[in-house]
C-alpha cells in the first residue's frame, strides 16, 4: 500500500479533524478537541439529552475510530501517534458523569470538572495503570481504541465521585 495515498475519511477521523497532526502532543490535543466540542452541550442542554448525545458520540466515535485506525496502522505502522480518535473517545467517557451539571451555565464546578477530567483521563492514558496496557494486546484498530476506552473508564468512575463529593 505504499504506493497508495491514506484515503481522505479515515485519515481524517483517525487524527481527530487533524488534531493528530498537532506536533506538541497529539494525544493531549485529541482530548482537548472532545473537551472543546463537547463543552458547549452542557449550556445549551438538559442533563439527559448531554448524556444521551454523549453515549452517541462515544459508540460512533468508537466503531469510527476502531476502523480509521486500523487502516492507519497500514500507512504509519503500529499504533501510530498522530491517530488521537481513541484520546478524543476516551475523554468523552470520562466527562460522561458531567452530563448531571447540565443545563446550569458555565459556572466554577463545570470549569474545574473539566479541567479535572482532562487530567485523570490524560493520567490514565499515559500511566496506563489496572490493565489500560494489556488492551492494546488485541491489535490493530480495536488495541488502539480499547486502552483509552478503559482509561476513560477508570476517569469516569473518580469523576463520579468527585462530582458527588462537589
Amino acid at each position: 500500500m505504499a504506493n497508495k495515498e491514506f484515503p481522505f475519511l479515515p485519515k481524517m477521523i483517525a487524527t481527530t479533524f487533524g488534531c493528530g497532526y498537532w506536533p506538541w502532543g497529539p494525544g493531549t490535543m485529541g482530548a482537548i478537541f472532545g473537551l472543546a466540542v463537547w463543552m458547549p452541550l452542557i449550556l445549551i442542554s438538559s442533563p439527559l439529552t448531554v448524556a444521551m448525545i454523549t453515549l452517541g458520540l462515544i459508540i460512533i466515535f468508537t466503531i469510527l475510530g476502531i476502523w480509521a485506525a486500523g487502516i492507519s496502522e497500514r500507512y504509519w505502522g503500529d499504533d501510530p501517534s498522530r491517530v488521537v480518535m481513541d484520546e478524543t473517545v476516551g475523554q468523552w467517557i470520562t466527562m460522561l458523569p458531567m452530563a448531571s451539571l447540565a443545563g446550569g451555565g458555565y459556572t466554577a464546578k463545570v470549569w474545574i470538572c473539566a479541567a479535572i477530567s482532562l487530567i485523570l483521563f490524560r493520567f490514565f492514558d499515559i500511566v496506563k495503570p489496572l490493565g489500560v496496557r494489556k488492551m492494546e494486546a488485541f491489535g490493530g484498530g480495536l488495541g488502539i481504541m480499547a486502552d483509552d476506552i478503559l482509561a476513560g473508564i477508570y476517569g469516569c468512575a473518580i469523576m463520579c465521585a468527585l462530582i458527588y463529593i462537589i
